[in-house]
């Protein structure tokens, strides 16, 4: 073979010299995207998004609870051409897939929700703006209006002490055309997310030695957090004042007085989809169910709530046979492949939030970064259900599954 023949044989590659591409190509799984943005965030922050309650059992049992289930494949199928949109709450989506809502965004990224909506827009799939969030939900709304082509964004809320709060959120979003209420059940008083007392995160970050040391190795952290607005929780700065004040407030709100009697008003004051976020037995879906709501979300807060309670995989089927008749059951916490999502919508999920995934694609490479967290989970999520035999999502059922 002449030089020139060799020559022409070699696939020379040209160098990304766009430092975020050049992060994310590099990444071909969740996990490749979360040990990436360990290195990039300061620790604090990183451990925010990471961790979760007391010793962190429950977080480890969601991951757990995928190797209690095999797949049982079909050969010999026409998996050719293969379907991975659902409709969820009377709207089409690209995938079944939601991304969740997600609080301390813009301490990830300067972009923070923007960047996540635009992300969700772009793929076809519902984005749940946060009331903790960093930007307003009117911000977020206006930002991916136009290009999500239709009210696609969701809203989560708490129930608060200061009920007259809540109704106004709840008139701000439909205002702003969210299209679904995604009332959170589970936060009565907060989780105890002791890696966060350790390493003392505050919000706005406060710039003590640990803070600036940290910070000293993460550069382009720091410059994004100093380019951009001040980080605090944008839906209620208006009510509390700046910044620490904000956080002071959003502290005393957390009510261990609610009930379900408190579901009731606000189905009737938002008048369209709602959702319960945070179901983990039969009898409370049942509950939600008689309250009037459109789904639940068999959620235990990605375990950063309480601990030691059961992985949602578990609760999942108890929830499906008991209300999946008549509500949508959708589900969060743990998901990190495309074969859990095929395993959670064979028990009977519609869809699955996503909430620590998007983080670590928005810390990687921004709007880009959570669109290859979406991209890399529908990509095994669509040769799941190729090797399966499977060419829909709506055909996965209990068929595929055997529990060990």
């Amino acid at each position: 073979m002449s030089p020139a023949e060799m020559v022409a044989l070699l696939r020379v590659r040209r160098p990304e010299l766009d430092g975020d591409r050049r992060r994310l190509a590099r990444c071909h799984t969740v996990a490749d995207l979360r040990t990436t943005a360990r290195r990039r965030l300061p620790r604090a922050v990183f451990d925010y998004v990471d961790g979760a309650a007391e010793d962190e059992v429950t977080m480890r049992r969601n991951r757990a609870a995928f190797d209690e289930w095999e797949l049982v494949p079909s050969v010999l199928r026409d998996v050719g051409e293969v379907e991975l949109g659902t409709e969820v709450l009377g709207a089409r989506t690209a995938l079944p897939m939601v991304l969740g809502p997600t609080g301390f965004t813009r301490m990830v990224h300067p972009d923070g929700e923007l960047a996540v909506a635009r992300a969700a827009a772009a793929r076809g799939i519902p984005y749940t703006a946060a009331t903790m969030g960093t930007t307003s939900l009117e911000d977020v709304a206006a930002e991916v209006a136009a290009a999500a082509g239709g009210p696609t964004q969701w809203f989560q809320l708490y129930v608060w002490r200061d009920r007259g709060l809540c109704k106004e959120l709840i008139s701000r979003a439909r205002e702003a055309g969210y299209r679904a209420l995604v009332l959170t059940v589970d936060t009565p008083v907060p989780g105890a997310r002791e890696r966060d007392l350790r390493n003392g995160l505050t919000i706005p970050p406060e710039l003590g030695l640990r803070t600036l040391a940290d910070g000293a190795r993460r550069p382009h952290w720091w410059w994004g957090l100093l380019r951009s607005e001040a980080v605090t929780f944008a839906n209620v700065q208006h009510v509390a004042g700046g910044p620490q004040a904000v956080m002071e407030f959003v502290g005393r709100q957390f009510d261990p007085t609610v009930t379900w009697d408190d579901i009731a008003w606000m189905v009737e004051a938002w008048g369209g989809p709602f959702v319960v976020k945070g179901v983990l037995t039969a009898a409370d879906a049942r509950r939600a169910a008689a309250a009037g709501v459109d789904a639940v979300v068999v959620s235990n807060h990605g375990g950063r709530q309480l601990d030691h309670v059961g992985a949602t995989l578990t609760a999942l089927t108890e929830v499906v046979d008991a209300v999946g008749a008549d509500l949508e059951v959708l589900v969060d916490s743990g998901f990190r492949r495309g074969t859990d999502i095929a395993t959670a919508l064979a028990l009977g999920a519609r869809a699955v939030l996503l909430g620590r995934p998007q983080l670590y694609g928005l810390a990687v490479g921004g709007q880009a970064g959570v669109e290859r967290a979406v991209d890399l989970l529908a990509a095994e999520l669509r040769r799941a259900l190729q090797l399966l035999g499977v060419t829909d999502v709506a055909q996965l059922d209990r068929s595929v599954l055997r529990h060990r």
